[in-house]
């Protein structure tokens, strides 16, 4: 079970990773947009932590898209 929350974690962290780049934001920009500092953007980005629904919520506010989306969207881009 454990291996699977760490597959959908890292999914997640990249997706975010790339919806940001799309936008040409760095971390802390992003940050600035949700109640999160730059260290934790990171830490999402990398499947390092996990994070309150509340945060990853925040998190695709600011990009624009939604918790569905950022789940399953598998981009096919490098970054």
């Amino acid at each position: 079970m454990k291996s699977e929350f760490e597959k959908t974690y890292s999914r997640i962290g990249k997706n975010v990773k790339f919806l940001r780049n799309q936008l040409g934001w760095s971390q802390d920009e992003l940050a600035s947009y949700c109640s999160v500092n730059r260290a934790k953007i990171s830490r999402i980005e990398n499947a390092r932590a996990d994070y309150m629904l509340s945060t990853l919520l925040e998190v695709c506010n600011a990009l624009k898209t939604n918790l569905e989306e950022i789940i399953k969207l598998q981009p096919t881009a490098e970054y």
